[in-house]
Formats: C-alpha cells, sequence, structure tokens
C-alpha cells in the first residue's frame, strides 16, 4: 500500500484499527476512519509516525452521513486510493427470535451502510486518475457465514450473503472506470472480543484446523485486496476459513 491514502469505515477500534496498523505498515501515507467512536487512539500513534491522518464521525444508517463523513476525510486526505467497508454489527439470537428492530438495524449498518459508503466513494474515485489501470480499490468485509447455516446469527449471516451480492453487482458497475470492488470472507477470528466472550473453544472446534484465526492472517488479504498488488481481480469473495467453509 505503499504512499496511498487508505479510508477505513468501522476503523476506530478492533479489526478496522488493525487494518489501519498494517496499511501503513505496508506503506500507506494517508489513513483515514469514519466510525460512531472516536478514532484518536488509533490515529494518533500513527501521526507520530509522520503518516496524514483524518477522522469523521458519522451513523452509517443514512446516505446523507455517510457522504458528509466520506467527504470530510477525503478533503484532508486528497486522493482516496481505497476504501475499507469493515463496520457492522454482530447479535446473535435465536433463529426464530429476531425482532423487526433488530432485523431493520442490522440491515442498515451492515447492509445499507456499506451501500452508501461504497457509493460515496466511487464519486470521488470516478474523478481520479488511473495508476496502472486502477482508480480505485474498494475491499467489503463479508463473512463466511454468508454461506453455511449459523442458528446464532441468522440476521448477521443473511446481511453478509447482501454484502456478498452488491460487491458483484458494484464491481461490473464500476470496471468501466477502473474501480476494483472485492470482499474478504473470513471464519471467525481469535479476536480479543472473542476471548473475552468465551468463543475461542467454539471457534477452534469448528475449524479443521483446530483454532480461530488471528485477526492479521485475514487482515493480509483485506490488505492486499485494497492494494497495487490487485490490479485486476473485481468482483470477488475471498474466503479465509481455515476449513470451515468446507468442515
Amino acid at each position: 500500500m505503499k504512499d496511498l491514502n487508505i479510508v477505513i469505515v468501522g476503523g476506530a477500534m478492533g479489526f478496522g484499527a488493525l487494518i489501519a496498523e498494517m496499511a501503513v505498515e505496508a506503506g500507506a501515507k494517508g489513513i483515514g476512519i469514519i466510525d460512531l467512536a472516536d478514532a484518536a487512539e488509533v490515529l494518533a500513534p500513527l501521526a507520530a509516525k509522520g503518516v496524514k491522518t483524518a477522522s469523521a464521525k458519522a451513523d452509517i444508517r443514512t446516505a446523507a452521513a455517510c457522504q458528509a463523513a466520506f467527504d470530510a476525510v477525503a478533503e484532508k486526505l486528497g486522493r482516496v486510493d481505497t476504501l475499507v467497508n469493515c463496520a457492522a454489527i454482530y447479535p446473535r439470537k435465536p433463529t426464530l427470535g429476531v425482532t423487526d428492530e433488530e432485523w431493520d438495524l442490522s440491515n442498515a449498518i451492515n447492509i445499507k451502510g456499506t451501500y452508501h459508503m461504497m457509493v460515496s466513494a466511487i464519486a470521488h474515485m470516478k474523478t481520479q486518475d488511473p495508476v496502472a489501470h486502477v482508480r480505485g480499490r474498494i475491499v467489503n468485509i463479508t463473512s463466511v457465514d454468508a454461506f453455511k447455516a449459523h442458528p446464532k446469527n441468522i440476521h448477521y449471516a443473511a446481511t453478509k450473503a447482501a454484502v456478498v451480492s452488491l460487491t458483484k453487482s458494484v464491481a461490473d458497475y464500476v470496471a468501466p472506470d477502473g474501480i476494483l470492488v472485492n470482499s474478504v470472507a473470513p471464519a471467525g477470528m481469535a479476536t480479543e472480543k472473542a476471548r473475552a466472550s468465551g468463543f475461542l473453544d467454539e471457534l477452534a472446534k469448528a475449524s479443521p484446523l483446530g483454532r480461530g484465526a488471528l485477526p492479521r492472517e485475514i487482515a493480509e488479504w483485506v490488505v492486499m485486496a485494497g492494494s497495487p498488488k490487485n490490479t485486476y481481480m473485481t468482483g470477488e469473495n475471498i474466503i479465509v476459513s481455515g476449513g470451515y467453509i468446507y468442515a
């Protein structure tokens, strides 16, 4: 990601914050974060390394909020080379126990928010001169749950299946503009949140490898898909599941 400006939606903590850190390790010169949470703790150490930083707080459930946040970050960074859509909620509910309010919230954040952020980024990227045929890259975080039955988070899985479809449709639409749109679908990651919630044993049992993925093992694929190493792949969903997809 040498000399690129990266915008991460949902980058103020967790997996999104790790992607920001790894993008800088890979040479990114600018990092923008769009999140409801304060991104200062993530961005301060990056700025201390000389990285240009920008942030905007946004409730991504509406198009106007997404556009305003993206514009604010892009105004400070300049050219935005890569957008990573990492914001999502992951509530667990019994299969037949999801309420209207829970459906609406998951759909609004996981699907609509991803869509509106893509729309905002594409409008910006279309105006840019291509570099090695590419005007911009978008990477959406989906989930292996989009492809396998999961009785504990049916509405989350449904939203991630929708994002897989969005990725393909948008990739086809913007291909003539030189914008590459892909997604990365991880299985369960051994995050601190998963550890605190007692999910590590569940992740280990679900994987043929006997463990959940380290977040860096998944983030490597996000960085690759959003980097100059990717000049031709678009409309693809990269499954990184440690064998869970076939188990």
